[in-house]
């Protein structure tokens, strides 16, 4: 009897609590006078990086990384609706970025810090350390052949068939037979966490994430016979 070939795609995903949080925020004031919205700024700027550099320890923490831009100045006349030409608005700038290990830290350090003038939370990107990551997408991957063995297999009884042999394995996309969504599929880590940032800027700031997600796909060919 001639083989029959079986396309399928297995999948598998993991869900594991986030291990790190990056938080991002904005220092910046407006004022009529440039220098002022700068020193103020700056000034700000630079009580929120003295507590940073005060709490960082790549290796032990809370905070592993930080990194900070220059300020950023313009200035812009508002809009008038009298023909009138309002004076100059100056605007002055930075963001800070920090990764913390600590999520309890990092939460306590949030709430301290979004009350204070002139500094606005941007939002928290939650993530897994690499290891951990590297671990879990690993297991994901064997277990996701693994559940496309058992698709081919359940499809090769079903046509009276008892073996399969494979053919082909690949990520979705590169056999030629994408479905939906694929090829370049955001891993579902990035996805998690990029909604929470998302959400702190409609003014909803989760400080308690969701477990997140490491979830594998392949697409699989087989012989039946």
């Amino acid at each position: 009897m001639q083989d029959t070939v079986v396309t399928v795609e297995g999948r598998f995903e993991h869900r594991h609590a986030a291990e790190r949080g990056t938080v991002s925020l904005d220092v910046g004031f407006e004022s009529d006078v440039r220098d002022d919205a700068v020193r103020r700024t700056t000034h700000a700027h630079a009580r929120l990086v003295d507590q940073v550099r005060s709490m960082h320890d790549e290796s032990a923490g809370p905070v592993t990384w930080w990194a900070s831009q220059r300020v950023a100045v313009w200035a812009q006349r508002p809009w008038s609706d009298q023909g009138a030409r309002p004076p100059l608005v100056h605007h002055a700038s930075v963001q800070l970025e920090a990764t913390f290990a600590d999520l309890a830290r990092l939460a306590a350090w949030v709430e301290q810090v979004a009350v204070l003038d002139g500094v606005t939370v941007l939002g928290v990107q939650w993530a897994l350390t690499d290891p951990t990551r590297t671990r879990l997408l690993e297991d994901a991957r064997e277990r996701a052949v693994a559940d496309a063995i058992d698709r081919a297999r359940a499809y090769a009884r079903a046509l009276g068939m008892r073996d399969v042999r494979p053919l082909a394995v690949a990520e979705p996309g590169m056999l030629g037979d994408p479905g939906p969504g694929s090829p370049g599929d955001e891993p579902p880590v990035l996805a998690a966490a990029r909604a929470m940032v998302a959400d702190a800027a409609e003014g909803r700031l989760d400080l308690k994430p969701d477990e997140l997600s490491v979830a594998v796909r392949v697409h699989a060919r087989f012989a039946a016979s």
